[in-house]
């Protein structure tokens, strides 16, 4: 393939590849070294180049087709998941061509802006126990593949890796790597969050690998430019080093806050979530299997929640009188804290509120919720907005149809949900209809921030108590790995 005038040749030669001599050209402007049948685009293709003797290694990986295809031309070949790992090996005719060439596809790779060194997050214990092989089977090899350095922590425990971010040394990295599923990735963002330097700490571009149960981050991000969500097609992400900002909301009650990226849920989605962990050895079916007992046992929760509408969608619920708090009143409970103490809140600003009982309130920040749970459609990474999903009163046959449609989002157009978008929220929750001396479960992004009386493990110390809760949504505070930016 002949560069076309638009593309200036920067190299042209005869090079042995893979021990076959052959033209090979490198070109400007679009990072395209091509010879007869074959073409890689540095940017997508290329992971990293070596040096050995007169010999470049070319270290790739190419969309999974067949050997008829690419021909004979790579030296190492085995699968990925929807991409294949390839190597090329371009042997030079002398010292001078090695150090000519090498220093321009170099030049070019660093231009890209890619990470050369991460700290990897590995947590052994969610979802099906995995992360660990999926770390040694499938990013470990593209990583060292791409020349990265990488630091790897296991995590041990609970907000281990909160602890961690805490304390991490962050120049000394491009990115901190969660291989795992949501939580951890939460834990990393409180963490940086927490810092006396966070307002550069939490500028460290994140990078998730799924390798949990819900894994709605990486889904979210792959799934918006068409690709499967796989640790390898997430892992090259990461190594592209494509960045997007990402909306981070700061909920916060008393002297407590908490930073979400993914979700917040109050009622049927909390309870499903949390509660079905009881049958966490049935794998990611006990969230059907105990969503079938949520919905034919149905509970309603009363209680309130007060927003201030996203542009377009001010007409949702019905009028609020203003609070009397101040937005000195609100931020002073923060006064102790070292790290970010979030938002001011304007609480005069919270004009419209629904009142209950409700079925389910469900916030979102990105577009999936797990793999297979597309629970907000039209949620963007940085908009500045949640998007809310609410469900008041449905029939249960209505309900358990409404289930099926979340992998693919179609319960959004319901008659029986609320679908739309907010910049700030409080949420008030209040008993269950049917039994007044229950509450529930406030659910956020996978783990349960408050439980009220008479709720499933309600002993157990949370962050928050089952009261009023204020949440509010800083635009692009946060960056992290993604295929390609994306809004």
């Amino acid at each position: 393939m002949k560069p076309t005038p638009t593309t200036p040749i920067i190299l042209s030669d005869n090079i042995k590849v893979n021990g076959v001599e052959t033209p090979v050209t490198f070109t400007a402007v679009d990072g395209k070294l091509r010879w007869p049948e074959n073409c890689l685009s540095i940017d997508k293709h290329v992971l990293g180049i070596s040096i050995e003797g007169f010999t470049i290694k070319i270290r790739a990986v190419k969309e999974n087709k067949s050997e008829d295809e690419f021909g004979c031309c790579c030296c190492r070949r085995y699968s990925t998941g929807g991409t294949m790992r390839k190597s090329y090996s371009f042997e030079m005719v002398d010292e001078n061509s090695l150090r000519i060439w090498s220093n321009k596809l170099e030049e070019f790779i660093d231009s890209l802006g890619r990470p050369k060194r991460l700290f990897v997050f590995v947590n052994p214990y969610g979802g099906k126990k995995s992360a660990s092989k999926i770390f040694v089977d499938s990013v470990k090899p593209l990583l060292d593949d791409a020349n990265i350095d990488y630091t790897v922590q296991e995590t041990k425990y609970q907000f281990h890796a909160k602890e961690v971010a805490t304390s991490l040394d962050i120049m000394r990295y491009d990115g901190v790597v969660c291989v795992s599923g949501d939580g951890i990735l939460v834990e990393v963002v409180n963490g940086l969050l927490e810092r006396e330097d966070w307002e550069s700490a939490i500028k460290m571009p994140l990078g998730v690998v799924p390798a949990g149960t819900g894994n709605g981050m990486a889904k979210s991000l792959l799934d918006a430019v068409g690709l499967s969500c796989t640790a390898s097609n997430a892992t090259l992400a990461i190594i592209r080093g494509h960045k997007q900002s990402l909306d981070v909301a700061t909920l916060s009650q008393g002297q407590s806050r908490f930073f979400s990226v993914l979700m917040l849920a109050w009622g049927l989605i909390a309870d499903i979530d949390i509660e079905s962990e009881k049958y966490r050895w049935m794998g990611s079916a006990r969230i059907d299997f105990y969503a079938m007992q949520r919905i034919f046992r149905l509970r309603r929760y009363n209680g309130c929640i007060k927003f201030v509408a996203a542009p377009g969608y001010e007409t949702f619920g019905e009028p609020a009188e203003p609070e009397g708090e101040t937005i000195s009143e609100v931020k002073s409970n923060f006064v102790q804290h070292k790290g970010y103490r979030g938002p001011a809140l304007h609480m005069k600003e919270f004009n419209r509120k629904i009142e209950g009982p409700f079925v389910s309130v469900w916030l979102h920040n990105v577009p999936w919720g797990g793999q297979d749970a597309l629970a907000a459609p039209d949620a963007k990474f940085s908009d500045g907005y949640l998007d809310l999903v609410l469900i008041k009163e449905c029939p249960k046959l209505t309900l358990l149809s409404l289930m099926t449609e979340l992998n693919k989002g179609g319960h959004v157009k319901s008659p029986h949900v609320l679908y739309f978008k907010v910049k700030a929220f409080v949420l008030e929750p209040g008993a269950r209809v049917d039994d007044p001396s229950k509450e529930g479960i406030i659910d956020v992004d996978g783990e349960v921030l408050a439980s009220g009386k008479g709720t499933y493990k309600s002993n157990y110390k949370t962050l928050m108590t089952y009261d009023k809760i204020y949440i509010k949504v800083d635009q692009g505070l946060a960056t992290v790995f993604s295929p390609s930016t994306i809004s």
